[in-house]
């Protein structure tokens, strides 16, 4: 059958859907254009026309991940409001829920899934976007709440970089936890170690 033509943004939003389902299903290295095209039921041609190449279409999908991530963080309050104890359970309750990654259960018995994510070559340009996009994300939160509470001496760039690897490493124990009660811990030590490290005072 051949591929229906669609409107530009329509084809970009049937590619992205279609790319993002596939690759949480068999991965990076195991889904060609060719297939994703298929799925979203357009040419091969207008994935490369509309996104040059599939790491430029894995990039997209990156920020777009990022983007959906820190819509979840932000829900319902002003940037200068948040403080750990609100964003990181819904960091990783989003991770729980949009993961990007396959075979977490194999990953968790050497270094977890988020880890697994980050150190594959084929994920690369997926992973570097996401991380882009939230890293800015966390230094102009850091910088808004940090502001409104009068606290100061924190460089906040490192602070930023920071706390995105402390998070990330929390996302793997968590997912990785043997029970709700190691979950659990694994959340609250988190969020008690960046409230530290960012002077953070909750009343």
């Amino acid at each position: 059958m051949r591929a229906r033509r669609y409107d530009p943004a329509e084809t970009k939003a049937r590619v992205l859907a279609a790319a993002h389902m596939l690759f949480s299903r068999q991965g990076f290295a195991s889904t060609g254009t060719a297939d994703i095209a298929r799925e979203a039921d357009v040419s091969e041609g207008s994935i490369f026309y509309h996104f040059g190449s599939k790491k430029a279409l894995l990039a997209e999908l990156g920020r777009r991940h990022g983007a959906m991530l820190i819509a979840a963080m932000e829900a319902g309050y002003a940037i200068e409001d948040l403080e750990p104890g609100i964003i990181i359970p819904r960091v990783l309750q989003f991770c729980r829920h949009n993961m990007m990654w396959e075979g977490m259960d194999s990953d968790c018995a050497e270094y977890g899934p988020k880890a697994a994510l980050a150190s594959n070559p084929d994920a690369e340009p997926f992973y570097h976007a996401a991380k882009a996009a939230t890293v800015e994300w966390i230094r102009n939160q850091m910088q808004a709440a940090m502001a409104k509470r009068g606290i100061t001496g924190v460089e906040i760039d490192l602070a930023a970089s920071f706390t995105h690897h402390v998070v990330g490493d929390a996302i793997d124990l968590w997912l990785c936890a043997a029970s709700p009660g190691e979950a659990d811990r694994i959340e609250r030590e988190t969020v008690r170690f960046v409230r530290a490290a960012c002077h953070y005072v909750v009343d």
